[in-house]
Order: C-alpha cells, then sequence, then structure tokens
C-alpha cells in the first residue's frame, strides 16, 4: 500500500472493528481492535520506527535513499531513489541460453555454455554493483533486492559488497526481467507499507 493510503485504511479499520490500540513492534505498528482484529503494519525500508501512528506515517512518507537491485537469469538493474524518483540507474543484459532438450553430450555441453553464461552475467551484475551503488552506501536507507534470490544472493556474496549486503531488506520484490521500466515501478513497490489482517476468533457456540 502507498505509505500516503495507510491513514486512510485505518481509519476504515477502526471503523469496522473499532478504534484499535497501537504499539510499536520490531516491523512497525500493530494494531488491536476491541473485537479482536488485528493488523500488522510493516515499515517500509529503510523507515525509521515509531511508537504511534503519526509517527508511523511521516517515517513512512518521508523521502528517503535507496539502492535497488534486480537481478534475473541474464538482465541485471540498479539504481537510486530518492523519494519516489530514480536517480541513478543502469540496466545490463547478457544472453543467457535457455534449456535445450536434446541429450547425451549434445546437452551437457549445452549445460555448461548456459552455466558459464550465468556466471558472466552474474559477474557484471557484481560490477555494475560495485561501479554504482557501493560508493553511495553510506548515504543509502537500506538496499531492496527483487528478481531471483539465489541470484541476488549470488552477487551480494562478493566480498566488496559487504557494506550493501548489510543494508539488505528482508523484502524481496517479485519483478519479471529487469528492464528501466521494471526499475522504476519497483521503486514504489520498495517504499510500500505491508498490512496483515487477522481477523477476530469466530465465537464458539456454547
Amino acid at each position: 500500500m502507498d505509505p500516503g493510503r495507510v491513514r486512510r485504511w485505518v481509519d476504515g479499520f477502526a471503523g469496522r472493528h473499532g478504534s484499535p490500540e497501537v504499539g510499536p513492534q520490531e516491523y512497525g505498528l500493530l494494531l488491536t481492535a476491541p473485537d479482536g482484529a488485528t493488523a500488522e503494519l510493516h515499515a517500509p525500508p529503510g523507515a525509521p520506527g515509531a511508537g504511534d501512528l503519526d509517527g508511523y506515517v511521516a517515517a513512512a512518507t518521508a523521502p528517503r535513499r535507496i539502492g535497488l537491485l534486480l537481478a534475473r537469469k541474464g538482465a541485471v538493474a540498479v539504481g537510486i531513489a530518492v523519494g519516489e524518483d530514480l536517480v541513478v540507474s543502469k540496466v545490463d543484459t547478457r544472453y543467457v541460453q535457455g534449456r535445450t532438450a536434446a541429450g547425451g553430450w549434445s546437452q551437457q555441453r549445452f549445460a555448461r555454455r548456459r552455466d558459464n553464461q550465468a556466471k558472466a552475467a552474474l559477474g557484471d551484475a557484481v560490477d555494475l554493483a560495485v561501479r554504482l551503488l557501493l560508493p553511495e552506501a553510506a548515504t543509502l536507507a537500506a538496499l531492496v533486492c527483487g528478481g531471483d534470490r539465489r541470484a541476488v544472493d549470488t552477487v551480494l556474496a562478493d566480498r566488496r559488497l559487504a557494506p550493501l549486503a548489510a543494508l539488505r531488506a528482508d523484502r524481496l520484490l517479485d519483478v519479471p526481467e529487469p528492464r528501466h521500466a521494471v526499475l522504476v515501478d519497483a521503486i514504489a513497490a520498495a517504499r510500500a507499507v505491508r498490512i496483515r489482517v487477522r481477523d477476530p476468533a469466530p465465537e464458539r457456540a456454547d
């Protein structure tokens, strides 16, 4: 959910379940309504903690400098967003051969070639992150990643990127093959508030 819509959503939650108690949690805020319904408001990456709704909304909507790393197959996109604006970006695509139906030695040869192509693509991704993101690590509130978890893990396993790995948010964005438009769309997903609602337990019949 867009951070700017959180207060209206909470008003609606209160209208359905009653005015909730608000308690700070490690992940953000917990709303507990009189009827037993709860709502977990998970703060966006890089947003500081807050003890009440006003502070939470202010922190969630404030512009933050966030790093973005999207990786999937042979494509990688890195960027830096300030608030809703993408201020630094680079997309790199390297061909990675698809699977082949051939068998025997031919299949093994294609598999080795595909693995080598994938490794080369991830090497390019590391170089890109070193060049564009690493120098800005000290200015970033968080690093938000997306795409294939294994690919992202491989990129951030490079020792040079340890300062970025330390900033990595728990959130992994589900994105298609990274392109510039995908990187732009990822900003909203990285800044979004995630809400988990649990309805009150049904009353037991005597």
